[in-house]
Formats: structure tokens, C-alpha cells, sequence
């Protein structure tokens, strides 16, 4: 791997690192024995809330890094991208509390297809092939919209399909743009982008932890 590509991975690793911390330190406002049993209510949406910004604050940080390794020819491409779609069955996980298994199974399935498809274009822009290209952007599209979808459908009260959709694709124009950086060489725009597309990220997962705490409210009270 390249000086850039190991600089690039080294600050992504701290950083999340550094939310893993920050969710570690969550407390429950209790003190002395009392603070033994149960969680209560701000302790259990700040779990929810911490956890789901942890999986995707991953879930971006493993995206960067495939991105990099697939750009730079790096050996550690296999392994960094198992490791991202690991991640798809974390984030799956998550929702099965509130929507079950199926729902959860449903949403992982998504989102390793989100990142095949994410790959492809990668592997497209790098052939030089327009035609490629566009063939593979429309299926990384339609993955969105899918994923939109599925957002809505299982909670349309908080999160209506316009604004999934605008959500889904703000992640995925910037997943395009910084993977295009990097096959180009724009090493300081993909930085750039790459700050943009983790604050979108983590807007995002609030999205998701504040829609599961506004439909079920007695599981937070």
C-alpha cells in the first residue's frame, strides 16, 4: 500500500476508535448500588443512538478504506472489503429488535448489495469503459432507491420516501465522487469529500435511531 494509503487508513482508524470511546462512555445517570440493573430510559435511547451512529460511522470508515485499497492496487483489498460487508450484517442486526428478523435479514441483503454494487462502479471507472460506467451507476441507484424503500415502508410516520430517497442519494453521490478522486489522484478533494460524507453518515444514522425511538416509544420508556 502507498505512504498516502496507510496515512489515510491510520487516520480512519482513530477515528474510530474515538467514537467507539465516546459510545463506551455512555452513563446511566445512576450512582452507588442502585446502579446495577436496569437501564433507564435516556440510558436506552442513548445506547440505541450511540450504537447506530458506531455501525455507520463504520460503515463509512470501511467504505473509505475499500475505496483507497481498491484504487491503490493494495493487497488488503479482500480482507477490508469482507470486513465492510461484516458490517452490513451488524447494521441488519440492529433492526431486529424492532422490525425482527426477517425485516433485519432483508436490510442486510441491501446493503452487501449497496457495496457489490458500489464496487462496480469502482471497477467500471478504473476499465475507462463509459458505457461501463453508466451501467453500473443505475444499478448502484437502483440499490438506493430500493434501500429507500424499504426505510419508508417499515417506518413511513418518520421517515417519508422523498426524504430516504434524497438521503440515499447524497451517500451515494459522494461514494461516486471520492471513489473518482481516488482513481484520479485527487487526493485532497477525496479528503474533502470524504469529510462531508462522514458527517452525512452519521446525520443519517440519527435519522434511523430517532425514527425507531419516535415508533416505539415504550421500548424507551
Amino acid at each position: 500500500m502507498s505512504t498516502t494509503s496507510r496515512s489515510i487508513g491510520s487516520r480512519l482508524a482513530a477515528g474510530v476508535a474515538a467514537v467507539a470511546l465516546a459510545a463506551a462512555a455512555c452513563s446511566s445517570g445512576q450512582s452507588g448500588s442502585n446502579a446495577t440493573t436496569t437501564q433507564s430510559p435516556n440510558t436506552k435511547a442513548s445506547a440505541l443512538h450511540d450504537n447506530m451512529r458506531t455501525l455507520w460511522q463504520d460503515h463509512g470508515t470501511w467504505t473509505r478504506l475499500t475505496i483507497v485499497s481498491f484504487a491503490d492496487n493494495s493487497p488488503d483489498l479482500q480482507v477490508t472489503q469482507d470486513r465492510l460487508l461484516a458490517n452490513q450484517t451488524d447494521i441488519g442486526n440492529a433492526i431486529k429488535p424492532y422490525y425482527g428478523a426477517d425485516a433485519g435479514n432483508k436490510l442486510t441483503a441491501l446493503l452487501q448489495q449497496h457495496i457489490m454494487a458500489a464496487a462496480g462502479v469502482l471497477k467500471a471507472a478504473k476499465s475507462g469503459n463509459p458505457g461501463e460506467v453508466d451501467q453500473a451507476k443505475a444499478a448502484f441507484y437502483a440499490n438506493g432507491n430500493q434501500i429507500a424503500e424499504f426505510l419508508h415502508n417499515a417506518n413511513p410516520g418518520n421517515w417519508p420516501l422523498d426524504a430516504t430517497q434524497n438521503m440515499m442519494k447524497m451517500h451515494l453521490d459522494q461514494v461516486v465522487e471520492m471513489g473518482s478522486d481516488e482513481l484520479t489522484h485527487r487526493y485532497a478533494d477525496s479528503v474533502g469529500v470524504w469529510n462531508a460524507y462522514r458527517d452525512h453518515i452519521l446525520a443519517m444514522a440519527d435519522t434511523l435511531s430517532n425514527g425507531i425511538m419516535k415508533q416505539f416509544p415504550n421500548q424507551f420508556s
